[in-house]
């Protein structure tokens, strides 16, 4: 297989490249521990059918990371962030890894661009250092997915125009991106469906899902029960476009494409399958007041692997509303999803969907500490859980106290 991008040495000529540079360099970190009230269904990390990351009660290793940024010239600058987890397949690795060229320019419309391994821009939620949410501990399904399984390993680059350039109160901005890799992208939406976790996949990384027979079964469909999404499998390019739309800094709408354009009949030495998937992403974030603010956003696409073997129909949204009192914030979100299994093959049934409500308080002590509580209730359904031998259907509850550790250097 060839291998046309390889970020970690990107990330080591990073590194070198901003030596000169290091009175221009920041170093920020986070680490994030929870008290976790968990119920005793099996999560889908130790190949349980459980939507949610954790199934024990205890002290949790939530969040660590380290991200380092320098600017290497006027237009020119690096991003690189490492996370540590504690839990997975992989415990310590590069999550973003980015070169951003952004020239100096008065112009009306500009011109930006990076290349590397990171996230498009879809997301208004997850807004925070290392891609994280400032709403809540735990992203929406939606982003809980593109957090799993979507990384672009290649090139984007954006025509923009600030609203201030020409004296308007609306600004725009135009973006196209072409990658590999992610051709498994759409394996756990198929396969397990949507879930809820602040876990971000590694470069490199693994994601485990339960040991469905039809897919692991070697008169069947003969895969793993595991997928790492972000495998080069057929050598082809993908790509995707957006569009974002801003007022003042009260409203912002982002419109995006994305098709990873993958040959869903290839697979590769370890039987990992690319996955044929395409979605349209719609977001909004608008401030109804100073202090109040609505975050939408809704995805929906299809994926399939082999020869007409699976194919599926998907779509998610969230709402959520969050409010800012003093140094406090609070937050509602309601996630729904659904996945359609289209295929003939009754002995693979995907068909699953459900949701969510979720209640998160945030409390700044000072520019390092913060102190917060979460609560998680689910409903949801997916066939496949019966060819397990259990019931379709599960209810889950997650409650956390959180305790957050943030500095810059």
């Amino acid at each position: 297989m060839r291998r046309w991008f390889h970020p970690l040495s990107v990330a080591a000529c990073i590194c070198v490249l901003s030596m000169p540079s290091l009175g221009d360099a920041t170093l920020q970190g986070l680490l994030q521990v929870g008290a976790l009230a968990a119920d005793s269904k099996t999560s889908f990390m130790r190949k349980g059918t459980g939507v949610l990351r954790y199934d024990d009660s205890g002290i949790v290793l939530q969040q660590a990371l380290l991200r380092f940024s320098s600017d290497l010239s006027s237009s020119l600058g690096a991003d690189i962030v490492m996370n540590a987890n504690g839990d997975g397949d992989r415990r310590l690795g590069f999550t973003q890894v980015a070169l951003k060229w952004k020239p100096l320019s008065a112009a009306p419309v500009r011109l930006k661009g990076r290349v590397g391994l990171f996230y498009p821009r879809m997301s208004s939620e997850n807004a925070d250092l290392g891609w994280l949410s400032p709403y809540s501990y735990t992203p929406s399904a939606v982003n809980s997915w593109i957090g799993e399984e979507l990384r672009i390993l290649g090139g984007e680059v954006s025509m923009f125009s600030p609203g201030r350039s020409r004296r308007s109160a609306w600004s725009w901005e135009a973006t196209a991106g072409v990658f590999g890799g992610n051709d498994p992208t759409g394996t756990l939406v198929g396969w397990r469906g949507f879930a809820l976790t602040d876990r971000q996949t590694l470069y490199d990384d693994r994601v485990e899902f339960a040991p469905i027979p039809a897919i692991i079964d070697r008169d069947q469909l003969w895969s793993k029960s595991w997928v790492e999404p972000f495998k080069e499998i057929d050598d082809r390019i993908g790509h995707y476009i957006g569009g974002h739309l801003r007022w003042r800094n009260r409203t912002d709408l982002r419109l995006y494409y994305y098709d990873n354009n993958a040959d869903s009949s290839r697979l590769n030495e370890d039987r990992l399958y690319a996955w044929d998937t395409m979605f349209g992403s719609l977001s909004l974030r608008h401030d109804l007041t100073p202090t109040i603010r609505l975050l939408v956003q809704w995805i929906r696409g299809s994926s399939g692997m082999g020869p007409d073997l699976v194919e599926i129909e998907f779509d998610s949204y969230y709402a959520l509303v969050s409010q800012r009192i003093g140094t406090s914030r609070f937050s509602l979100r309601y996630d729904r999803w659904r996945v359609s299994d289209t295929d003939s093959f009754e002995a693979d049934p995907n068909d699953s969907d459900g949701d969510a409500i979720t209640l998160a308080w945030r409390r700044d002590m000072n520019s390092s500490w913060q102190f917060g509580l979460e609560y998680i209730h689910s409903d949801n359904v997916a066939t496949n859980r019966i060819t397990l031998g259990n019931p379709s259907g599960s209810r889950q509850q997650q409650m956390m106290a959180v305790a957050r550790y943030r500095f810059s250097l």
